[in-house]
C-alpha cells in the first residue's frame, strides 16, 4: 500500500467508524418504534428523524466547507487562517442554532405540513420534534469541531466524539422507552440528552489538544463573523446544493407518505439501508476532503492523482460488499428492523432497489469529497441541480401505474446523474487542477 493510500485509510477508517454509529442509531431507533407499536409509530419516527435529519444536512457546510478550507490551510501552513475558520464556523453554528429554536414551531409546522403524513403520524412527530429540537445547538456546534478537525487530518477525536454521542443515544434510548416506560418520548429524550453530553466532551477535546488556536477565537470575533467572506462564499454554494438535495428527500418522503403508512414505512426501511452504505461512503468522501484539500493546498498535483485513485479503490471495495448483502440477506436485514409482517412481506416486493443503491451513487459520494477538498462547491451546486431536475420530471414522466416503483426509479436516476455529471466535470477540467 503506497503513502498516499494509507494516509487515506488512516483519515477513512475513523470516519467511518463514526459515521456507521449514525445510521446504527436510526436503525435502532426504527427498530425501537417496531417493537413498541405498528407503522404510525415506525412512521412517525421515521419522519421526525427527517425532519432533523434534512434542517442538519442543510447546515452540513458546517461541516464540509470547515473540513476543505481547514485541509487546504493546513497543506499551506497559514496558522491563522486555522483558527479564523475555527471562530467563522463555530459563530455560525450559534447563529443558526438561535433561529432554529425561535422558529422550531413554524418549521416544524410546515415539514409537517409537505411531508403530509397521516393525522397519528403527524401526532407523534410533533411531540418527537419539540424535544430534540433543544438538542439543536451543541449538534451544529459538534459539526463545526468535527469539520475542523478533520480538515488538520484528525479523523479519530471525531470518531470518538461520534461514537459516544451515538452509543449514550441508543442507550439513553432503550432505558428511557423499556426501562423507564416512557414509551414514544423516551427515543427523544434520549437523543437530546446525548448532544449535550458529546459537546461536553468535545469542548474537552479541544482544550487538551488545541488550546493554542482556541486563544485566537474570541465570542465577538465568533457572532461578528469578521473577515468570514471566503468561508461564506464557499459555503454558499454547499448550501443550495444541499437546499436541492433536501427537495429530492422531502418530496421521495412526502410521496411515500401520501402512499400510505405502510408504503412510508417500507420506504423508510429502505432508506435506512441507503443512509447505512451513505455513511460508509461519507468516511471515504471524508478522506478526500482531508487528503485532497491537504495536497491541493501544498499545490501537490502528483499527491493529488494518487489520492484520487486511492479513494476510488476503497469506494469499489466497499461497493461490492454492500451490494453482497442486500442480495444475499433482504429478508433478514427488513425482519431485524420491525415485527410487522405486513411491512416486511411489502419491503421484500421492493428488495431490487436496496440492490442499485450501491452502484449507482457510489462514484457521487467520492466525488463530493475531492470536490470539496479542492474548493470546486460551483462544480457541485452545477451537478446536483441537473440531478436534481431530472429526479423531478422523471417522476411527473412515469406513468403513475408504476406506483411506488416510479418514486424508486427517479430516484436511482438522480443519483446515477449526480455520478456521471461530476465525472464528465472533473475529466473536462483535470488539468487545471492535476
Amino acid at each position: 500500500m503506497t503513502g498516499v493510500k494509507r494516509e487515506i485509510w488512516r483519515i477513512a477508517v475513523p470516519s467511518i467508524i463514526a459515521n456507521v454509529t449514525i445510521p446504527l442509531l436510526g436503525l435502532v431507533d426504527t427498530a425501537i418504534a417496531g417493537h413498541i407499536g405498528e407503522a404510525q409509530t415506525i412512521g412517525a419516527i421515521a419522519v421526525g428523524a427527517m425532519i432533523f435529519n434534512i434542517i442538519y444536512w442543510g447546515f452540513g457546510f458546517l461541516r464540509m466547507g470547515t473540513s476543505g478550507l481547514t485541509a487546504q490551510a493546513t497543506g499551506a501552513g497559514d496558522e491563522n487562517e486555522i483558527s479564523s475558520l475555527l471562530q467563522h464556523s463555530l459563530g455560525l453554528a450559534v447563529i443558526i442554532a438561535a433561529g432554529l429554536l425561535v422558529l422550531q414551531r413554524p418549521i416544524c409546522d410546515l415539514a409537517l405540513w409537505v411531508i403530509g403524513p397521516s393525522e397519528s403520524v403527524a401526532h407523534l412527530a410533533h411531540r418527537y420534534f419539540y424535544i430534540v429540537i433543544w438538542g439543536a445547538l451543541p449538534t451544529l456546534l459538534m459539526m463545526s469541531v468535527k469539520g475542523w478537525l478533520l480538515g488538520r487530518q484528525d479523523s479519530l477525536h471525531p470518531m470518538l466524539i461520534s461514537v459516544g454521542v451515538n452509543v449514550l443515544n441508543i442507550a439513553a434510548s432503550v432505558v428511557a422507552v423499556f426501562g423507564l416506560d416512557m414509551g414514544f418520548v423516551g427515543v427523544a429524550v434520549g437523543t437530546c440528552l446525548a448532544q449535550w453530553l458529546g459537546l461536553a466532551y468535545s469542548a474537552g477535546i479541544m482544550l487538551r489538544h488545541h488550546r493554542r488556536e482556541l486563544r485566537l477565537v474570541s465570542i465577538n470575533g465568533m457572532l461578528s463573523m469578521k473577515g468570514a467572506r471566503r468561508f461564506l462564499s464557499v459555503n454558499n454554494h454547499i448550501f443550495w446544493r444541499t437546499a436541492i438535495m433536501m427537495a429530492v428527500t422531502t418530496y421521495f418522503i412526502a410521496a411515500g407518505a401520501r402512499s400510505g403508512d405502510v408504503i412510508l414505512a417500507v420506504n423508510s426501511l429502505i432508506m435506512q439501508l441507503f443512509t447505512l452504505f451513505s455513511y460508509f461512503m461519507d468516511g471515504v468522501a471524508n478522506a478526500g476532503e482531508a487528503v485532497m484539500g491537504k495536497y491541493y493546498g501544498m499545490r501537490n498535483r502528483a499527491g493529488m492523482a494518487l489520492c484520487l485513485r486511492g479513494l476510488l479503490l476503497w469506494a469499489g471495495v466497499i461497493t461490492l460488499l454492500f451490494t453482497a448483502v442486500y442480495a444475499l440477506f433482504p429478508h433478514e436485514i427488513f425482519s431485524m428492523l420491525t415485527n410487522s409482517a405486513t411491512v416486511v412481506s411489502t419491503a421484500m416486493d421492493y428488495k431490487n432497489w436496496c440492490l442499485l443503491i450501491p452502484a449507482c451513487g457510489a462514484l457521487a459520494f467520492v466525488w463530493d469529497g475531492v470536490y470539496i477538498g479542492v474548493g470546486r462547491t460551483a462544480d457541485m451546486l452545477l451537478t446536483v441541480l441537473v440531478a436534481g431536475l431530472a429526479f423531478f420530471a422523471l417522476n411527473a414522466a412515469l406513468p403513475p401505474t408504476w406506483g411506488n416503483n416510479r418514486l424508486w426509479t427517479a430516484f436511482i436516476t438522480y443519483l446515477v446523474a449526480r455520478s456521471v455529471i461530476q465525472s464528465i466535470l472533473w475529466i473536462k477540467t483535470k488539468k487545471k487542477w492535476l
